[in-house]
């Protein structure tokens, strides 16, 4: 049986959506998805999702879910792994620059350039300097991307304390997820309050009117799933719209506010 859905802070609780009605919201929503591709297949869009995070906080079935039935032709998922010692002596962003979207196509970035924000300065993997130097920039860059035509959507799964730690005990005893150990793993849950920290100076920084953050409350993986591409297919022009399938719960999903980390909709 799956667990009960636990609270962020002060945040009132969800009620966990049963397994069928789920598959059955799902494939709506999966159907929807394809309308997607072939409007933006047809018109020579450029569409990039950034997906951030915590560790486990459901990154990797979420993104499963989007391109489940989509053409693996038009659509790329980008997790990128350690950088090489060639890749620290470019420009921060070069790397990344490789993999954004050319026209008919839809790329998902499972951690994105905002590593720097989050892992490396935590567990101080880049300087003080270039982190500053990344918080001065990332906007700029993001902007050139958007005038250049990029559909930029970004994306922040919080993930609770408790529910963290319950997932990355589950990867330790699960045989299919042995992949997803890391050794920053056993960092996460010490840190916790470390990535607090960094995660609300990433949000309060680079959240803005042109490229701003949709937060998502993760601990029930089937309502983020839900949810977040509700507000994708919502944010997307395609033709055929069911506007019917596509309302979202404002207690799992909404755009980055201060006031949510003082309230615990957001997790302390």
């Amino acid at each position: 049986m799956a667990r009960d859905q636990k609270k962020s802070g002060n945040a009132p609780s969800r009620p966990q959506i049963d397994k069928s009605d789920y598959r059955e919201q799902l494939h709506a929503l999966q159907v929807e998805l394809v309308k997607l591709q072939k409007h933006f297949i047809g018109h020579d869009d450029k569409i990039l999702v950034i997906l951030e995070g915590r560790d486990a906080a459901g990154k990797d079935g979420t993104i499963k879910r989007i391109v489940e039935h989509l053409s693996p032709r038009e659509t790329r998922i980008v997790a990128l792994g350690k950088p090489s010692d060639r890749d620290k002596s470019a420009w921060y962003f070069q790397r990344y620059v490789t993999h954004l979207p050319t026209a008919q196509e839809f790329v998902l970035f499972n951690r994105s350039w905002y590593n720097r924000a989050g892992v490396e300065r935590v567990m101080k993997f880049c300087s003080d300097i270039e982190y500053d130097e990344f918080m001065e920039t990332v906007l700029e860059f993001e902007h050139m991307l958007v005038r250049s035509g990029v559909k930029l959507l970004k994306y922040y799964l919080d993930v609770s304390k408790a529910e963290q730690k319950q997932r990355l005990k589950d990867r330790e005893t699960d045989p299919l997820k042995q992949w997803k150990i890391s050794p920053i793993d056993a960092e996460a849950t010490k840190l916790w309050d470390d990535y607090s920290v960094a995660r609300n100076e990433m949000l309060s920084r680079t959240h803005n009117p042109t490229t701003p953050w949709t937060v998502l409350r993760a601990d029930d993986k089937r309502t983020t799933r839900l949810n977040l591409i509700r507000d994708l297919l919502t944010r997307l022009h395609y033709d055929g719209k069911d506007h019917k399938v596509l309302r979202t719960d404002p207690q799992v999903i909404f755009e980055y506010d201060e006031t949510y980390v003082q309230n615990g909709m957001i997790a302390p």
